[in-house]
């Protein structure tokens, strides 16, 4: 038995701000051999939601830096399968941990349906839970387990102290300045348009905001939002940001570096912030990565459903319809274009 697997992949390597022409939507036959040779330990998924993140596109350029460091980061050749952090539903299975039915999470792929090797990861949901399904990609998922392990874990935050967030109404940022908050925080966030400035001053608590786009110098910027200095950074964009925040950093400053979308696209954009502020300012700047903070995954879990549950936290989507949106949903990221987490709902549940 055979079905059709409709799938995104790339045409060539993309080496500067995406495109649609860069992309193409390809048919496979997937056979579903697992059926009769019981040997086999894959697991087919028919996807149901599937992330999209601005790190990917490092992973489809012709060189990256990253490309080698880890394997989430690995390079993606022309032709081949994305792969990307999902929820779907077991369609077979001849793994005694998975049935058909049973609702997972884990490392699917930018289509139709997933073929999940043995020892990738992929881990069953409750059903129970009460909330979307799509939760699980974004805020339950690996984007919340960035904003809550980088934030607690990487800034080593304390009540009271003053926290900057670049990219604050994305995936990550809207959920780390609701956590600042919620530690009891001063926290204010920049974003690329007065709708969202409002959307983080007004539904989410942020103390302030400000458009970035509106601003001729950051550091005066900055500045202004915190005439006290900052004690915490969590940066999302690098570049002229990461510049300006060093600046106004206080003395024994935390700045997490999450990511650095300003400079996926543009090299030109990299960062030189003041080394001899981080030296007297004895200033911290650490990258860090999702797959480091497994070790609080648990507590991560149990705070974030508490807060989802008390309406302490919101989170906020953006959800695409179909396997053919999933180019246009991935270019709007690096204009600016989505707010909150991005997903692409590729089928009904």
């Amino acid at each position: 038995m055979e079905i059709k697997n409709k799938y995104v992949t790339i045409k060539t390597n993309i080496n500067a701000a995406p495109k649609e022409s860069d992309f193409e939507i390809k048919v496979e036959n997937v056979s579903l051999i697992i059926e009769t040779e019981s040997e086999s330990k894959d697991v087919v998924v028919k996807n149901l939601f599937v992330s999209i993140d601005p790190y990917q596109i490092n992973r489809m350029k012709s060189q990256s830096s990253s490309q080698g460091t880890i394997s989430f980061a690995t390079a993606i050749s022309p032709g081949d399968s994305i792969d990307s952090y999902g929820v779907g539903r077991v369609l077979f299975s001849h793994r005694p941990d998975f049935k058909k039915g049973d609702l997972v999470a884990g490392l699917l792929t930018w289509g139709e349906y997933s073929i999940v090797k043995e020892g990738s990861l992929l881990n069953k949901l409750d059903p129970n839970t009460g909330f979307p399904l799509s939760y699980h990609v974004g805020v339950l998922g690996f984007s919340g387990l960035t904003a809550y392990g980088g934030f607690f874990q990487v800034c080593k935050p304390k009540p009271g102290e003053k926290v900057f967030v670049s990219a604050a109404s994305g995936s990550i940022g809207h959920l780390v300045g609701q956590y600042a908050k919620l530690l009891g925080c001063y926290v204010v966030g920049s974003a690329g348009s007065q709708e969202k400035v409002n959307f983080l001053k007004e539904r989410l608590g942020f103390d302030d905001a400000f458009n970035y786009k509106q601003e001729t110098d950051l550091k005066s910027a900055l500045k202004r939002c915190f005439p006290q200095g900052i004690d915490v950074y969590f940066d999302n964009v690098g570049g002229r940001m990461l510049e300006a925040a060093v600046a106004n950093m206080n003395s024994f400053g935390r700045v997490a570096v999450c990511g650095v979308i300003s400079e996926y696209t543009n090299a030109t954009t990299r960062a030189a912030p003041e080394m001899l502020d981080i030296v007297y300012k004895r200033i911290t700047i650490k990258g860090f990565l999702a797959a480091d903070l497994m070790n609080v995954y648990a507590e991560f879990l149990s705070k974030t459903v508490e807060y989802l549950k008390s309406g302490k936290l919101k989170t906020i989507e953006d959800i695409s319809r179909g396997v053919e949106s999933i180019p246009s949903a991935f270019i709007g990221l690096f204009n600016g274009e989505n707010m909150g987490k991005k997903i692409v709902k590729v089928a009904d549940e």
